[in-house]
């Protein structure tokens, strides 16, 4: 091959961004159980008792608390599992899920 027809092409890394990450919030009402709130919290989030009761009570006294952080899909699938247990127990327990800054 002569150097007239050759191609150079130059070597980039890839710069990958990692994706977005999302808290998972309970949000605090004066209705649900906060028994249901730990089961919740176990079941759907498999936190041990202690930190179940530790996110219960800090939803509790300040209105919410952080249930875990997780891509979007996972985040909005763990929202979606909470406000069906809710609604099947008949609590109005709120779950949102809030894009973490970096």
């Amino acid at each position: 091959m002569n150097q007239k027809n050759a191609t150079m092409v130059e070597k980039q890394a890839a710069k990958v961004k990692p994706p977005a990450l999302f808290d998972v919030v309970l949000l605090n009402d004066d209705y649900t159980p906060m028994d249901f709130v730990v089961e919740v919290l176990e079941q759907i989030f498999s936190l041990g008792r202690e930190a179940a009761v530790r996110v219960m009570l800090r939803v509790h006294t300040e209105g919410r608390g952080v249930c875990g952080t997780y891509p979007r899909d996972i985040a909005a699938t763990r929202v979606s599992q909470v406000v069906n247990l809710a609604r099947e127990a008949q609590h109005p327990l709120q779950c949102i899920m809030e894009e973490r800054e970096s």
